[in-house]
């Protein structure tokens, strides 16, 4: 095969105007995974009390089929990488693509709980995949002198993707005259709000044929040709030959790291290892997903209307949006430890006036009107803060921090910690706020403050130190 590409000039390290267009596009069609990773996650708020009436259950049962899809997360994640090794990064995410789509359909057409349960986690699988997969591929794909911004379009994306799920739910909850459970082209409200999925998730899957493999996955099968014509698309004028062997030499390098490789210490694990776990469980210890699972629940049971509560749900989401913006415009500006410093504090201020205004007697099944106020503003402060802090920096700092021969696999543990810790407080929250919602808040808000001396004493900062840094 011959390359259209003008005679490469050597040393050229940055996509030409013309080809910038092409590159955005590729990425932006990749972090469709991302988008569908939050629209996923997030889409269930909308259906919680709707299934708890349809099926008749309690708060323990209904958070296992809402929690459950966390498992699938954790599957589709661990084994993502090894697929996409072995048939390519496109493949993988039609892959995801088709498994989005087949969950979607089954969702909004369960014939009993545990079916409804099993395509939670079918989706789940496909979102381990996504949240996976998206990112890889945009780092090989991209040039070098726009990695970092079109990295930034997977948590874009995700972000995004909880706000539009939440504005389509609210959408087809006044369609439904503002009933969960009322009738809507055949189907209860709620299976509609699941069922809408399929249409990012076919797109999802239209966008990937629309996009180059990976040249970092064809040089590895031997395709050197086809990674050059794709190299030709995404950098223009470059020493092709040069920059193949650039690859060949980095996949040489690469440490292939195992789990023995992360122990050490007096307490099992290396203590780095350690402080990448504890910045992923306090991640979700502080109780942001329930306010992207359960906030519509969470309403509805201090008197909010489910229309105004669904409503809340998307403009929480639209702060989410914000904070996620002002986090990548500041996270190599100030830092990542000050970030996150600034982010607990807020998160715990929060968390505290959250705690205090669900301490009050509902008045006709309502909060008083202080204390509802309080309540709404304070959960909007606690997602502004926790954006802009550590829903990116976590993520940042878990991709800098660790050494070079254990990078691989310390990621993967503290990735899994997430997802448990992530398992764990979806799944406990009905049954706490069933128990004492205002002592929840209290547990989540002790999380936030605890996070303050754990970044102080175990958190070095990686601001502007090269990977080879870490030790």
């Amino acid at each position: 095969m011959t390359s259209t590409a003008q005679a490469p000039q050597p040393g050229a390290r940055t996509a030409h105007p013309e080809h910038l267009g092409h590159v955005i596009f590729i990425a932006a069609a990749a972090a469709m995974g991302g988008f569908l990773f939050g629209y996923d996650s997030s889409v269930i708020n909308g259906a919680v009390e709707a299934i708890r009436g349809r099926y008749d259950i309690g708060s323990a049962a209904l958070a296992q089929v809402i929690a459950i899809a966390l498992i699938g997360c954790a599957i589709g994640a661990a084994t993502a990488g090894r697929i996409a090794d072995r048939i390519g990064r496109i493949r993988c995410m039609q892959i995801a693509a088709v498994l989005f789509t087949i969950s979607a359909v089954g969702s909004a057409l369960p014939f009993a709980l545990w079916d409804l349960a099993f395509w939670r986690i079918v989706g789940g699988f496909a979102i381990g995949m996504a949240s996976v997969i998206g990112p890889a591929y945009i780092a090989e794909v991209a040039p070098p002198a726009y990695r970092g911004r079109l990295g930034s379009f997977q948590q874009a994306a995700i972000v995004v993707g909880i706000a539009i799920s939440q504005l389509v739910n609210w959408g087809i909850l006044n369609a439904a005259d503002g009933k969960q459970r009322g009738h809507l082209m055949g189907l209860e409200a709620w299976q509609v709000m699941l069922g809408v999925m399929v249409v990012p998730a076919v797109l999802y899957g239209l966008l990937s044929f629309a996009i180059p493999e990976s040249p970092r996955f064809l040089i590895s099968v031997g395709r050197r040709d086809r990674a050059r014509e794709i190299l030709a698309e995404v950098e223009g004028d470059i020493d092709f030959d040069a920059r193949i062997t650039e690859i060949e030499h980095a996949m040489k390098r690469e440490e292939k790291s195992g789990f023995r490789d992360l122990l050490g210490g007096s307490f099992f694990f290396k203590p780095i290892v350690w402080v990448g776990i504890g910045l992923s469980v306090f991640q979700q210890f502080v109780g942001i997903n329930v306010a992207f699972y359960y906030s519509s629940t969470l309403w509805q049971s201090v008197g909010v209307n489910p229309s105004d509560s669904f409503f809340y749900s998307f403009t929480t989401s639209i702060i989410n949006i914000v904070g996620t913006v002002i986090a990548m415009i500041f996270v190599d500006r100030i830092g990542r430890r000050p970030l996150a410093l600034i982010g607990s504090v807020g998160m715990a201020v929060g968390l505290a006036l959250e705690a205090w205004a669900f301490s009050h007697h509902l008045v006709d099944g309502k909060l008083p009107a202080a204390q509802g106020w309080t309540a709404l503003i304070a959960a909007h402060v606690f997602v502004l803060f926790f954006a802009l802090s550590w829903g990116v920096v976590v993520w940042v700092m878990l991709g800098e921090m660790f050494p070079n021969k254990i990078r691989a696999a310390a990621l993967g543990v503290a990735a899994s910690a997430q997802w448990i810790a992530n398992w764990a407080i979806t799944a406990s929250f009905p049954s706490l706020a069933d128990w004492n919602l205002s002592v929840t808040y209290v547990i989540y808000a002790v999380f936030a403050a605890l996070s303050i001396p754990f970044v102080l004493r175990f958190v070095r900062e990686t601001k502007g130190k090269a990977l080879e840094e870490m030790g």
